[in-house]
């Protein structure tokens, strides 16, 4: 049996809620990205080094910040980046992406535009065949947070 279609009303309604929830709970924390890497890492230790982290300290615009992540590594069949994840503290989800990564890609680096919602701390973690994480953070400041600039 088909399902009656909703109203204009209940539509308008149900668009505004889907589009307004992930605002309402944007309330991601230095503690809410620990704990996002933490779901990535378990217990392992992340060391800092390796990881080059390479973002603009200061953005205009938060909607389409450039950010490349290269991890020094012989990448051989051996030793090699397995994933670059990338979280940040500020945003209403703390775990930005996963990249997979193999020996075939030859270099261990990603490259990608992210949306920053404020000024906050981006961290970048690579995880390697041999089981070992390695980190670099950087802080960055956004004068026009993504998604809350005024749309003419």
């Amino acid at each position: 049996m088909m399902q009656p279609l909703p109203t204009r009303r209940a539509f308008v309604a149900g668009s505004l809620l889907v589009t307004v929830l992930p605002f309402v709970s944007a309330g991601a924390t230095p503690d809410a990205m620990t704990a996002a890497i933490r779901d990535v890492v378990g217990e392992a230790q992340i060391r800092p080094g390796r990881v080059t982290l390479d973002i603009p300290p200061l953005v205009e615009n938060g909607n389409a910040v450039p950010v490349t992540i290269r991890v020094e590594s012989p990448m051989t069949e051996a030793d090699h980046v397995r994933a670059i994840h990338v979280f940040n503290e500020k945003n209403p989800q703390p775990h930005v992406f996963n990249a997979w990564l193999g020996p075939r890609n030859g270099k261990a680096v990603v490259a990608t535009r992210i949306k920053l919602a404020d000024a906050q701390k981006v961290v970048a973690v690579a995880e390697t065949s041999r089981g070992e994480f390695w980190s670099a953070s950087a802080d960055v400041i956004v004068t026009i947070a993504a998604c809350t600039e005024d749309v003419k």
